[in-house]
């Protein structure tokens, strides 16, 4: 009886942090049957699927056209340096051709709402870097979308640039270095950072959360880690493995 009643009241515990906690498919919903990672069937599946949030890896290629993919470089060229029509009619591994952010945003406005988790690569200089934010925030606001996305990056000039283009749009950075008390310094709103530094860090969800920051942990596709950082409260998981945090979730809330 007392075993029950200690995992009764352990569960209870966690209603509440599972209700806040949502899912980010990561590179959109590509572990399916005709998807594949930054693709637009990514985005779909994971708009069909009901998730709250889509992530997304964004570069700039020579000519300004901003595109999904995450690597530098599709087959063997460097996008920085690359004028979109020579990298345009590449196909990714689901026979898409190489999608534009232009592209994304037109598919997130249709069909089930989702939120845009845009993650702006670093460029080689800073004044790419800062011609890629103008850009994408560019897009962003041509198509009404601002209250639709949320940022990310590796790059701290990156997420500077971002505030300084829209001070009201949600910012987060990446790349695990900063405590949240620097986070909060920098004018940002929230760490998003791979989940085995909040296993190092234990306090830094309740530090981040009492400076009125968000917290995402990347990329997390085992069970046991899921319920660890539901338990200690992130706002955000970002996954491979959406299905699987969405039965994780549900078995709680029953």
């Amino acid at each position: 009886m007392r075993a029950f009643l200690l995992s009764f009241l352990m569960l209870q515990a966690l209603l509440p942090l599972c209700a806040q906690t949502r899912i980010v498919a990561h590179r959109g919903f590509w572990d399916c049957d005709g998807s594949a990672q930054n693709s637009l069937a990514a985005l779909s599946h994971a708009q069909e699927a009901g998730f709250f949030g889509s992530e997304l890896d964004i570069l700039v290629t020579a000519d300004g056209i901003a595109v999904v993919h995450h690597d530098n470089e599709i087959d063997g060229l460097q996008i920085e340096d690359t004028p979109y029509h020579k990298i345009k009619d590449i196909k990714i591994k689901n026979g898409e051709t190489l999608p534009t952010l232009e592209e994304y945003l037109k598919q997130a406005q249709s069909g089930n709402p989702i939120k845009l988790i845009l993650e702006i690569k670093p460029h080689r200089t800073l004044n790419h870097e800062n011609c890629a934010v103008l850009i994408v925030t560019g897009l962003v606001e041509k198509y009404r979308m601002r209250k639709q996305v949320e940022y990310i990056s590796f790059s701290l000039n990156v997420c500077r640039e971002i505030k300084k283009a829209d001070p009201k749009a949600k910012v987060s950075y990446l790349a695990g270095n900063l405590s949240p008390e620097d986070v909060k310094r920098a004018g940002l709103d929230g760490l998003d950072y791979h989940y085995t530094l909040f296993e190092q860090h234990p306090d830094w969800i309740a530090r981040a959360h009492k400076l009125g920051l968000t917290v995402n942990a990347w990329t997390v596709n085992r069970a046991e880690d899921m319920r660890t950082l539901i338990k200690e409260g992130a706002d955000y998981i970002t996954t491979d493995k959406p299905l699987l945090l969405k039965d994780i979730c549900e078995s709680i809330k029953k």
